[in-house]
């Protein structure tokens, strides 16, 4: 079972953004983004963490989340 938790839709949900404008503001694909909001993703790259926290004015522990179960 995986522990961290991504908290990308949440995120995107609380500031009212879509996808296609995350996209058109970071640069990054809408097929990662996809994959991403929809938590359907084992591995992240480390500029991606970095422009989505840029952008969304978020730390990467707001973004990822580590829960013990």
């Amino acid at each position: 079972m995986v522990n961290i938790i991504n908290n990308l839709s949440t995120i995107m949900g609380r500031k009212r953004i879509k996808i296609k404008e995350l996209h058109e503001r970071t640069g990054i694909s809408r097929s990662t983004l996809t994959k991403l909001y929809y938590d359907k993703t084992s591995m992240i790259k480390l500029d991606t963490i970095d422009t989505l926290c840029l952008v969304l004015d978020v730390t990467p522990g707001e973004l990822f989340e580590y829960r013990k179960e």
